[in-house]
């Protein structure tokens, strides 16, 4: 039962206020932009031509392994602390444009990677220290 008269029957709004709709919105945009985990691009994937003809070329790699107790390969051969620099000499001049990769041990002494690093510096070599992703 309405009790109401006919001039007292309200008639509904025309329009809808969207300011409180707004504001849920900006604050769920902010929400999910906080809480996303971004995405690291490691390169641009771009579909390169095919050449008819092509020059094989190969990367090579001075490959220096330090272990925790100190002993020293290069490329996989044991030699001493003292003869490193003549090693690597040796591989520099069989491939000039050869980079140096220096592949420690997480315990190892610090001054023998620096020591190498000398050495690639000293040679003009490029240089690379090699490392693993952490883990999450």
């Amino acid at each position: 039962m309405d009790f109401r008269t006919e001039s007292e029957i309200k008639k509904p709004m025309a329009l809808f206020a969207a300011s409180s709709l707004t504001d849920i919105v900006l604050l769920l945009l902010i929400f999910f932009l906080l809480t996303s985990s971004f995405v690291t691009n490691f390169g641009i994937r771009v579909d390169i031509p095919r050449a008819e003809t092509a020059a094989v070329t190969e990367q090579h790699f001075i490959n220096v392994t330090i272990t925790n107790d100190g002993s020293f390969y290069v490329m996989g051969n044991p030699v001493t602390r003292v003869n490193v620099a003549s090693s690597i000499r040796e591989q520099h001049q069989q491939h000039p444009q050869a980079m140096l990769v220096v592949r420690a041990d997480r315990n190892a002494i610090i001054d023998d990677a620096v020591h190498v690093m000398n050495i690639g510096k000293a040679l003009n070599l490029s240089m690379m220290m090699a490392t693993e992703r952490a883990s999450r």
